[in-house]
């Protein structure tokens, strides 16, 4: 009877363990829910306000003028034009700014790594810290001083690619140090003992085993400088054409997107720029993911 009794009571404790898991899942699941509906909100605002503008003409054309738009809106038509100047200001821009981050974000995260205890290791793992709590608008004004003050003497693309840069160091730094921070320390001391050097163990065998992550960092600190436009202000200014030259003045998607939404006649463009902005930085994540687990997994 006794047995009967405590088999009883274990059934029905085990029985409301799980009523407690199914509730605490489907309150987990709930709490989700809430946190990813203003995301999904914004992405379906998008694509209903902004995927009327966007044609073969978008993507190929310059933005548009106050004339051409007021024009197209008295007919009922669409705002002719596009994006073009602002897609290749961002790409060129990005593109500038990744070369002079890249490299120095990747040493620096090598150096700060394999040095974890020392004082001036420790120096430039504040510093950087700090600079990734800067606001852009800081950044832009120092990108001024600096670059368009007395180097190009005028706004240019090099200007603005020296101001994303900056942005871009402090996560490429963190992303590195903490990537190899996870190899195990096993990996390096194997190919040590082979008698491998030591820079070719960093570039051969370390940098490689952690590519993922490497490439998960650079793409957070791309993701990020796109839809930067404070620093862009400052530095790059905008241009209604196409640029190629670093030493002049180049346009950018969110300064367009700011530009547009100074402009009541080209507001629609606005919801346009916005959803191919996020939808160019969510193709990007997924090429990127694609590349790391291939490199990583075969």
């Amino acid at each position: 009877m006794g047995k009967i009794r405590y088999n009883k009571i274990q059934t029905d404790g085990f029985s409301f363990r799980l009523v407690k898991n199914k509730v605490f899942y489907c309150f987990v699941i709930f709490m989700s829910m809430i946190a990813i509906s203003p995301v999904v909100f914004i992405i379906i605002k998008l694509v209903i306000k902004g995927i009327r503008q966007i044609n073969l003409n978008f993507f190929i054309d310059n933005a548009p003028n106050t004339l051409e738009a007021m024009t197209a809106i008295a007919n009922g038509e669409i705002i002719p034009g596009g994006i073009a100047n602002g897609i290749t200001g961002s790409i060129f821009m990005v593109l500038l700014a990744s070369v002079m981050a890249i490299p120095l974000g990747v040493l620096t995260g090598i150096y700060l790594s394999e040095n974890q205890d020392k004082v001036y290791a420790n120096i430039i793992r504040n510093i950087s810290e700090i600079l990734q709590g800067v606001p852009s608008i800081v950044l832009g004004i120092l990108s001024y001083l600096w670059i368009v003050i007395n180097i190009t003497r005028g706004f240019s693309a090099f200007a603005g690619s020296v101001s994303l840069s900056i942005m871009m160091l402090p996560l490429i730094i963190k992303s590195t140090e903490e990537t190899l921070k996870m190899i195990p320390s096993t990996i390096k001391e194997a190919a040590l003992s082979l008698g491998v050097p030591y820079h070719k163990v960093i570039f051969k065998v370390l940098l490689p085993t952690g590519l993922g992550g490497l490439l998960t960092g650079i793409l957070l600190a791309i993701s990020r400088v796109l839809g930067e436009t404070a620093p862009l202000m400052l530095t790059a200014l905008g241009s209604s054409v196409i640029n190629f030259d670093v030493t002049k003045p180049t346009s950018a998607v969110p300064l367009l997107i700011w530009e547009f939404y100074n402009d009541p006649n080209l507001l629609d463009l606005v919801w346009s720029s916005s959803l191919f902005l996020m939808g160019f930085v969510l193709i990007l994540n997924i090429i990127v993911k694609k590349m790391a687990n291939k490199w990583v997994y075969g």
